[in-house]
């Protein structure tokens, strides 16, 4: 029996272009929650309200607390126990975006906490509205320096995305999988989807990389 076989390589390239392309959708999609999501989260934590801050700040831990994948599980098959139906892709993508919400707010918290004390004190000399000092001084101070961090977040969640498959969605792992059990071969899907999954991070990282660089130069931060 051949360790490597090229005509199952073939075979498998169909189902792993359709897992890939619901891989990828997934992860942009959730990311994309996770970020709108998680600036909000920050931008809330910064409330001058100690009871809401306080609220918030105990949210997030409970979310960072608990497996994305029990989370995933409990919408998607206890929901509907109290009449809350949801597809299993928005509950995927849902989750995952929430998830990594609360990640995410705590990177923008830290990059809002590094902008000079004096930064604020200036906004308040000027008689900036609160609005115009979050939107024109802080967050492009703030948001620049933590890309990186985000980032590393954007490939983990890519990582996370077969937990999607406990729901019934067919990410690229689940397609490899589904090949090798029909063929009885797992070698070279296995391997295939290893590989996309490394090949699509390394891509990240270099984006990630170049938009950090671009922020910076925008705001003159470096």
């Amino acid at each position: 029996m051949k360790i490597w076989d090229w005509s199952y390589v073939w075979e498998a390239l169909p189902y792993l272009s359709r897992g890939a392309m619901v891989t990828v959708q997934a992860t942009v999609l959730a990311f994309a929650i996770a970020l709108v999501l998680g600036l909000a989260i920050a931008l809330i934590r910064q409330s001058p309200n100690r009871y809401v801050s306080t609220a918030m700040a105990e949210m997030v831990e409970f979310i960072r607390s608990t497996p994305v994948l029990l989370q995933v599980f409990f919408v998607y098959y206890v929901g509907p126990q109290f009449g809350i139906v949801i597809p299993a892709w928005t509950a995927g993508i849902g989750m995952l975006g929430i998830h990594y919400a609360a990640y995410c707010s705590e990177v923008y918290r830290a990059g809002i906490l590094a902008v000079e004390e004096g930064q604020w004190e200036a906004c308040i000399a000027l008689n900036l509205s609160r609005t115009r000092t979050w939107r024109a001084i802080i967050l492009p101070q703030a948001i620049p320096p933590v890309v990186p961090a985000l980032g590393n977040y954007f490939i983990g969640m890519f990582k996370e995305t077969p937990i999607l498959a406990a729901i019934a969605i067919l990410e690229m792992l689940q397609q490899a999988k589904n090949f090798g059990s029909e063929h009885y071969r797992y070698i070279e899907p296995i391997v295939m989807a290893g590989f996309f999954f490394l090949v699509f991070s390394l891509v990240a990282s270099a984006i990630v990389q170049s938009v950090s660089v671009w922020l910076n130069r925008l705001y003159h931060l470096e």
